[in-house]
């Protein structure tokens, strides 16, 4: 398994591929000035498609409006490529802000990447070499 990312400035954005999934893994604190480091990590490996996303909050300290507007955004650009998006984090009060946002019922919510990535995605069961990229 290898991670790609770059460096911002609170932390790290790095992704890799499990079970089928594509694993965002965003540290520290997605706010107006790592956000879009995380959007541009997701775009680009729809660019490459991957379709189906597990974003890794775990080591995320902190999230503001700024963070869930992106969050938002990618999980729309990632369903009009027939994807998916999980969401992997056990911290009750960054999950308190999905809540308050209004977006507690709208994710599949998992306590760790282990357990987002558990079953394959939808349609890649079987599937050798998943995710496919389309020429």
């Amino acid at each position: 398994m290898s991670e790609q990312g770059v460096a911002g400035p609170h932390g790290q954005v790095g992704s890799h591929v499990a079970n089928g999934w594509t694993v965002v893994r965003a540290e520290d604190e997605i706010d107006i000035a790592f956000a879009p480091l995380v959007r541009d990590e997701v775009v680009r490996r729809l660019a490459d498609g991957h379709r189906h996303f597990v974003l890794d909050l775990c080591s995320t300290l902190f999230i503001d409006s700024m963070g869930l507007g992106m969050i938002v955004a990618v999980t729309k650009r990632i369903r009009d490529h027939a994807g998916s998006l999980r969401i992997a984090c056990s911290d009750r009060r960054l999950l308190h802000v999905f809540t308050l946002g209004g977006l507690g019922a709208v994710y599949s919510f998992h306590d760790s990447v282990d357990q987002a990535v558990a079953r394959p995605p939808p349609g890649a069961e079987g599937l050798a070499g998943w995710p496919r990229v389309r020429l």
